[in-house]
């Protein structure tokens, strides 16, 4: 590992450590009461006390979450597939999909739940409709951001639609897509816990978000911040994971993955 890579990992955890010290400190000095604020190492306690029913709950989330944004990259890359080889189909239905959107998932959520009978469908549903516009918007981009020069020179040696697909669009626009993912992985987790939060039942199949409500009601405090801290660490992991596929796939051929030094 070398130096600009190490210092690129231990530059935030010390910060993150300063931040977690001084924040113990102010809750001893104040003598806060933990129904209040609790300090790092009562929630790092709780954490360790509750950790298997927490971590059940996590699962259940994370699972919608990986579903939606699996629902995401697929119907998403295809929308702006069917976007990029059709103008009029994209005229006519991208408005529809901002649309989908800017309208927030708390105000349709409950809608959802109510129409979709199945309870992790209509969960999925809520997650995709948060997480799927990135992949659809970037790809789009993606598609239509060839160079012009490349399909003259792809028209006047005679491709057809399908390889000047292949061997120019697409690759132009797999950064555009990675790109969108990222994104979409943090959303596909906000859709689901917002889902959860809507449909608001416990169970034995039960995700993160209901745990946060309950803990809230019972002033369960230390219990809420744990379950907050794995929702972030979650979603932390989801970006790497996904920013680490992106470096693999670009890190030979596009500039935004080649550190320097490796040209």
């Amino acid at each position: 590992m070398n130096a600009a890579r190490l210092w690129r990992i231990a530059a935030p955890l010390a910060v993150g450590a300063v931040l977690l010290a001084i924040w113990q400190a102010i809750v001893r000095a104040e003598d806060i009461p933990s129904y209040i604020l609790p300090g790092p190492l009562l929630i790092a306690e709780t954490l360790w006390e509750d950790g298997s029913s927490l971590l059940g709950s996590l699962m259940v989330t994370l699972r919608i979450t990986l579903a939606a944004l699996a629902a995401a990259a697929i119907l998403g890359g295809g929308i702006a597939l069917l976007f990029s080889l059709s103008r009029v189909l994209a005229l006519s239905l991208f408005p529809y999909a901002v649309i989908l959107q800017v309208t927030p998932i708390v105000a349709i959520a409950p809608l959802i739940i109510i129409w979709v009978q199945e309870p992790f469908l209509a969960l999925l549903v809520c997650a995709w409709i948060v997480a799927f516009f990135p992949v659809v918007a970037n790809t789009t981009v993606g598609l239509n951001s060839a160079d012009r020069n490349l399909l003259a020179l792809f028209r006047l040696y005679g491709a057809s639609q399908a390889q000047t697909l292949r061997y120019l669009k697409l690759p132009t626009a797999l950064p555009y897509f990675l790109a969108g993912l990222r994104i979409s992985g943090g959303l596909a987790l906000i859709g689901a816990v917002v889902a959860e939060f809507v449909a608001g039942t416990g169970g034995a199949e039960t995700g993160l978000a209901f745990r946060i409500l309950e803990a809230g009601y019972r002033l369960a405090i230390p219990r809420l911040f744990a379950a907050l801290f794995l929702l972030s660490v979650t979603g932390i992991v989801i970006y790497l994971v996904l920013d680490t596929l992106s470096r693999l796939l670009l890190r030979h051929w596009h500039e935004s993955a080649i550190e320097e030094g490796e040209e």
